[in-house]
């Protein structure tokens, strides 16, 4: 297959090989990659360039193929995967990496989420591969060893790149790890796209793993879901329920943060992943979401990825894109070159209207017309 078939990630390895050439500055903990002028003009051809090969040399259901299907594995869900890269950020954004927690505190909480595993039994780890699951997912298999496993949801509304994340993390930790199919695309109640939209995809996950639990003799599922998401519109909470799904960080009264340095002490990758959104909530409510649209976004987000942006959302409006990033790296989205950049891609994708969010990214900006109700 020829290289301009797979993902930016060719352009993103030529983005690498010239950090030698690129000036760092800012702070010791937070520092930002520039490029020169030069370079930053240099690599946009390089952009467009591969935008332009992949439309002629792609077939055309390579994209889908990945998206809505095993993106890769054997007919028991193994797959094999690719290596995580931090610029799998843009998906997301980065929480609270800090917490006031002592050390005492903080291991006797790891202690209460290994105790209740250990109470659990044999356990399926819902694994998305974000920082939550993943620590999970992890601690299921330091107690549990070969009586836990961790399973992917295989569905068009999660990045390709994501889920090699979560294959890299598997491989690194050397858990058990599979996909499993899930249909929410058939549902009706899913594409309608109301605001209990994220009920139907996780009833649909956790319907898939049930049945998967009764014919494997798993006693329990957990998932990642931690103290501070309590707070949060998350429909998906009530499907777990439904469910009798188990919630081990919840039980700890873990937050974000102290899920996070508990994964740095304990030497994780994952530690400061972004916590990550499928591409589905980049939809309005009352917009049908279809695998047409899914698509679309993912190509995206995977253009916005290749330029070197980590904070940022492709949101979908009909005949209008309307980008968020980071404000931060707002300034360089603003550039006239990457302007033209933006506009040239998201117009071959379709999009008759393309905007840059002046507000910038914010998680869960399309939930603001709850308000309204």
């Amino acid at each position: 297959m020829d290289p301009f078939c797979n993902s930016p990630e060719l352009v993103v390895n030529r983005i690498h090989e010239n950090n030698s050439k690129e000036k760092r500055v800012g702070s010791k903990d937070k520092q930002e990659k520039v490029l020169s002028k030069r370079l930053q003009r240099k690599f946009l051809r390089l952009v467009m360039n591969w935008l332009a090969a992949r439309k002629r040399l792609c077939p055309a259901g390579v994209l889908e193929s990945r998206v809505n299907g095993n993106p890769g594995g054997d007919d028991k869900g193994h797959s094999p995967g690719g290596a995580y890269s931090g610029d799998m950020a843009a998906l997301v954004a980065i929480e609270g990496t800090r917490t006031s927690a002592s050390e005492a505190e903080l291991l006797e909480k790891q202690e209460a989420v290994f105790s209740h595993l250990r109470e659990l039994g044999r356990v399926i780890v819902a694994y998305s591969g974000g920082t939550d699951s993943a620590y999970l997912a992890w601690a299921a298999q330091h107690v549990l060893g070969e009586d836990a496993i961790a399973i992917t949801a295989d569905s068009a509304s999660i990045p390709a790149s994501h889920k090699r994340a979560a294959e890299e993390f598997a491989r690194e930790c050397g858990f058990r790890h599979q996909y499993i199919a899930t249909h929410e695309f058939e549902n009706p109640e899913y594409v309608r796209n109301d605001k209990n939209r994220c009920f139907h995809c996780k009833d649909e996950l956790f319907t898939r793993l049930n049945e998967y639990a009764a014919r494997e003799g798993y006693r329990h599922i957990v998932y990642g879901v931690n103290a501070d998401d309590l707070g949060d519109y998350r429909p998906g909470q009530q499907a777990a329920k439904l469910h009798e799904v188990e919630a081990p960080l919840v039980r700890a009264k873990l937050s974000k943060a102290e899920i996070r340095e508990l994964a740095k002490r304990a030497g994780l990758s994952i530690w400061d992943r972004p916590a990550a959104a499928c591409l589905s909530s980049r939809v309005p409510y009352g917009t049908p979401v279809t695998k047409e649209t899914i698509r679309t976004i993912e190509e995206g987000e995977e253009f916005i990825r290749a330029l070197g942006f980590r904070q940022f959302r492709v949101r979908f409006h009909g005949e209008l894109v309307r980008i968020e990033i980071a404000k931060d790296e707002l300034p360089r989205a603003l550039n006239s070159d990457v302007a033209e950049a933006f506009t040239k891609v998201f117009k071959q994708l379709g999009f008759l209207y393309v905007t840059l969010d002046l507000e910038g990214y914010r998680q869960g900006s399309l939930n603001a017309v709850l308000a309204r109700e």
